[in-house]
């Protein structure tokens, strides 16, 4: 019996420390982005994102928790907004700021979560027009501490957040082309 629990505990060691060495070789920055082309002007999109209280019409986030607790504060809109998040493990909890507000082609937002895993990153939304339509990114981008590293070992961060980025910028298209 000895002899099994000591072959399992190597076992373990070794995938332990598999994962800690691919962890190890991720990058140390995360950045997402995708980006949409929409029949519309930069200035029917800009105001739908420089306004936390319109983003319940639009962000794929907002439905993931319908008791989700939210707070605004600061600025109603543009540079000083502020929108604070308290929902269930889809959603965790969080704050974004907005720091700048370039209308309308770009804003640029603090973005901290604290739940379920804390972290710092910036969020972009660009908004260039291209004949009659505008080129929207939405970029999220910052530090992936090392906990981060090891989730990225078993998900694919950029897949599962560009997802919802999709979403997001699918439904900004349908509430401005309209």
């Amino acid at each position: 019996m000895l002899e099994i629990i000591a072959i399992i505990a190597v076992i373990l060691a070794i995938a332990i420390a598999v994962v800690l060495i691919l962890a190890a070789t991720k990058p140390d920055t995360l950045r997402v982005t995708r980006s949409a082309s929409i029949k519309a002007p930069a200035d029917r999109i800009f105001p739908l994102i420089n306004d936390f209280h319109r983003w319940t019409s639009w962000s794929p986030y907002e439905n993931k928790d319908p008791a989700m607790q939210r707070t605004y504060s600061g600025a109603d809109s543009g540079k000083g907004a502020v929108y604070a998040w308290d929902g269930d493990k889809n959603v965790g909890a969080g704050r974004m700021e907005i720091l700048e507000a370039s209308g309308p082609s770009k804003i640029v937002i603090k973005l901290d979560f604290f739940k379920p895993f804390e972290g710092h990153n910036t969020a972009e939304f660009t908004m260039l027009p291209q004949g009659d339509a505008t080129n929207v990114t939405w970029t999220m981008y910052g530090p992936a501490v090392f906990m981060s590293k090891v989730m990225q070992v078993f998900i694919n961060l950029d897949h599962m957040i560009g997802k919802d980025f999709e979403v997001g910028l699918a439904n900004l298209k349908k509430l401005t082309e309209s």
